[in-house]
């Protein structure tokens, strides 16, 4: 049965990465436009991108507001970093990857009291780890959570985190990033003061701004407090809700983009349908992938639908650069790993694609393994027992 997700414009390979990732040809040809900063058209583009993140995000009593910001994913998580935890709060930083580790680098850099539970590559922080370590600190303030760790492609429980934080008095701040736009994030089931996402993610359009959306009362109080004259989600939100404008330069063609991908995810069914396309391109991905005998590295309870770890083959010929370089020429680009423990790649679900382009994946794999002499791709025993004795 064929795809009916054409393959990218201009003969380019898919993009099986956590963003950027594979846009449809339509959000392309939106760029093809040039807008005026100031002019009334973008300023009601504007006005219409936050109407509908805000909708996306459940805020069905106007309790909350979104706020754009300029610049990659972890501009938008430093900004709220900045802007909602005060300079005399203490953060809990939940960590199982690389990107709960640069929020407490942020943290670091922003010279804000923190702490961190750390847990590896392989679990996700739990709601009860939470409630002892607020019980044992009564000075932490605030908890930091991603929502979807892609260095590893784990799914965090943030319901359950959100009611351990919640049940202590404390406030909770999520990184969406790879999540919001696929995954459930409605105001109304999980409470939180702010999360940020960006534009290249789950609702597929292409890198140029992050978004926060926030509590009216937290973007009220944050006023003062930010670090960075640029990063100010207070003085952005202020500005824009004067205006109608960005406080600078924004991203025209990016924000044309975005309003088209916004478009085609409303037309998918939104985040439910989103959500479901993006689950069974990792069902048949990880059920081809482990035919050939690749390992993932987290357990079925906790991959996420945005992207899938694997250990790398333990034989001798199988080389991750080679393996690279043939995928890429089957025309899929993967991702290096990103863990300190085991070598491993990584395989995103998300983009403009389907399952059959993901049978498409794993028939290139196959091949590619066969041109590298590589007739089995089971990983080495020791990252196995790695995985057991840090999940016991």
């Amino acid at each position: 049965m064929p795809s009916h997700f054409p393959p990218p414009a201009y003969g380019e390979p898919y993009l099986l990465t956590p963003g950027p990732l594979t846009t449809a040809y339509s959000v392309k040809q939106a760029m093809l436009r040039d807008w005026g900063s100031w002019d009334g058209d973008f300023r009601a583009m504007t006005a219409e991108l936050r109407r509908q993140l805000l909708a996306l995000a459940g805020d069905v009593d106007g309790s909350f507001d979104c706020v754009p910001m300029q610049g990659s994913g972890s501009f938008a998580v430093e900004a709220m970093l900045a802007s909602f935890l005060p300079r005399d709060g203490k953060a809990l930083v939940l960590a199982n990857g690389a990107y709960g580790q640069r929020a407490a680098q942020t943290l670091r850099y922003l010279g804000r009291d923190h702490v961190v539970i750390d847990k590896g590559d392989y679990l996700p922080p739990r709601g009860d780890e939470v409630a002892a370590a607020l019980d044992a600190d009564p000075a932490i303030s605030h908890v930091v959570a991603i929502h979807c760790e892609t260095s590893s492609g784990i799914l965090n429980p943030i319901e359950e985190i959100s009611r351990a934080v919640y049940a202590r008095g404390r406030k909770l701040l999520v990184d969406s990033m790879s999540a919001f736009g696929a995954l459930p994030l409605d105001i109304g089931t999980i409470r939180y003061e702010a999360m940020v996402s960006s534009a290249n993610k789950c609702i597929e359009g292409v890198p140029g701004f992050g978004f926060v959306i926030a509590r009216k009362s937290e973007l009220e109080a944050a006023a003062g407090r930010s670090h960075s004259l640029s990063l100010d989600v207070h003085a952005q939100w202020a500005y824009m809700n004067k205006t109608g404008q960005w406080r600078f330069t924004p991203p025209t063609h990016v924000v044309a983009a975005f309003m088209e991908a916004l478009r085609l995810h409303a037309e998918e069914g939104g985040v439910a349908g989103r959500g479901a396309r993006y689950a069974r391109n990792r069902d048949v991905m990880v059920a081809g992938m482990r035919e050939l005998g690749f390992e993932t590295l987290l357990s079925d309870r906790w991959l996420s639908p945005i992207i899938v770890t694997f250990f790398n083959p333990a034989h001798p010929a199988f080389d991750f650069q080679r393996f690279y370089d043939l995928m890429k020429a089957k025309g899929f680009i993967i991702y290096p790993g990103k863990l300190t423990v085991v070598e491993s790649f990584r395989i995103g679900c998300i983009g403009h694609m389907d399952e059959h382009v993901m049978r498409r994946v794993v028939e290139a794999a196959a091949a590619a393994l066969a041109e590298m002499g590589v007739d089995s791709a089971a990983p080495p025993a020791a990252a196995i027992a790695e995985r057991a004795k840090l999940a016991a």
